[in-house]
């Protein structure tokens, strides 16, 4: 089961305002690669305690705890060219606000799915929630599925998205759980597991960056409003962001939509938006910019260094080192042109949702078949680390090749 999230660029075409730019994908498929590979590693006991998340009372951040920013911050560095290319095949800013609400919808029901998958009584329904988890991926892939244009069947891609969306609401309708109370309950909304995490602060940055997209300060701006957000609630001077419910203010603590945003400006940096070309220095403009968020980070210690509690150092730390390893990538990829090496995440990156999905489609079909064989070997210590990556291995393999079968979902 999933413990770090997958970037809402998890379907977002990678086609650029300009010239492609070719580290973005390879930069989405190492993410990818990490994810699977520290989420399948923290059921592993017995190794060393960097190989974890840090424990909430520690101020400490481990690379496992980067691994979450790094794809919200390919949400951000996403959001700009996803927003242009959409208002360039279709103007009209009412179009746009239903498309981003659809795709809030969308990951949000994904979370919904990962997050209860657990919870489901199957005294109470008439299928185990493995099964139940599984059908609901596999209807939610039919309906995100982009589906390759057919001469001869023109209407088969409109009757397999029906089939998947009337598929996932009648098994949302079928859900049934035991509260805590012992009543039989429905879909549990109070964590909507790390996807629907990502769709409250997509949406969040959505409604501040759309109306001030055209300022080239505005960014900048909101970004050091959210770093400030976050200090001051970290530093308990201020309590009700995190008190009130995501769906009355998605912008929780100002941790996660402050990665978003510096996703965002990185992205005016190297690729431009909204017409505008990058910058002239985008390696010497990206270094600095991060040297100033890891000293912020610094001079914001005292208030602790933590994911677990979203602090603001755990927060810029995880930038200047996402923006980093992406100003690197830039360097390698699109300067020197060495692209070769990155084959294994290529298509991973690029076909981002669907790699996030594969471990727990392979969870919940091994589950429901009652394969164990696996997981029977190998279950501690270093030769479960082996396990682990042959294990990430497989699933970029075979993201691989179900996009050479144009299996592709989009948002």
């Amino acid at each position: 089961m999933s413990t770090v999230a997958s970037p809402v660029s998890l379907g977002y075409s990678a086609s650029l305002v300009g010239p492609r730019v070719v580290s973005i994908d390879v930069f989405r498929g190492l993410t990818m690669a990490a994810m699977i590979f520290v989420n399948q590693l923290s059921s592993v006991p017995g190794l060393p305690w960097w190989t974890y998340h840090a424990p909430a009372q520690v101020n400490v951040m481990t690379y496992v705890d980067m691994v979450f920013p790094l794809f919200l911050f390919i949400v951000g560095m996403s959001l700009p060219l996803s927003i242009t290319q959409r208002l360039k095949k279709n103007p009209s800013m009412p179009a746009l606000w239903v498309h981003i609400l659809l795709r809030f919808v969308s990951l949000l029901a994904l979370g919904l799915i990962l997050a209860n998958a657990e919870k489901a009584d199957s005294t109470k329904m008439i299928i185990s929630g493995n099964a139940w988890a599984l059908l609901a991926l596999i209807s939610a892939a039919l309906y995100l599925n982009v589906y390759p244009k057919s001469v001869r069947f023109p209407s088969y891609s409109k009757l397999l998205r029906m089939l998947g969306f009337v598929g996932a609401v009648v098994l949302f309708a079928l859900f049934r759980r035991t509260a805590n109370d012992g009543s039989t309950a429905w879909i549990d909304f109070s964590y909507p597991e790390i996807l629907g995490l990502i769709a409250f602060s997509y949406l969040a940055i959505a409604i501040v960056y759309i109306p001030t997209r055209r300022w080239n300060w505005a960014a900048p701006c909101w970004f050091a409003a959210f770093v400030a957000l976050n200090a001051l609630s970290a530093a308990n001077l201020i309590g009700w962001p995190v008190h009130l419910p995501l769906y009355l203010w998605p912008f929780n603590n100002g941790s996660m939509v402050c990665i978003i945003m510096a996703g965002v400006i990185t992205c005016g940096i190297f690729v431009g938006a909204n017409g505008r070309a990058p910058v002239s220095r985008p390696i010497v403009l990206a270094v600095s910019f991060c040297l100033v968020i890891l000293m912020v980070g610094w001079v914001l210690t005292p208030l602790g260094i933590s994911k677990i509690r979203a602090t603001p150092t755990w927060s810029l730390y995880s930038i200047g080192a996402t923006v980093l390893i992406f100003s690197l990538l830039y360097w390698i990829c699109d300067v020197k042109l060495r692209t070769g090496w990155a084959f294994w995440v290529r298509d991973a990156g690029s076909n981002t949702l669907l790699t996030y999905l594969l471990p727990d489609l392979w969870y919940f079909a091994s589950a429901c078949a009652g394969f164990t064989i696996i997981d029977a070997y190998f279950k501690t210590g270093w030769p479960a680390v082996v396990k682990t990556l042959a294990f990430t291995f497989v699933i970029l393999a075979l993201a691989a090749a179900l996009t050479r079968f144009k299996v592709r979902l989009q948002l």
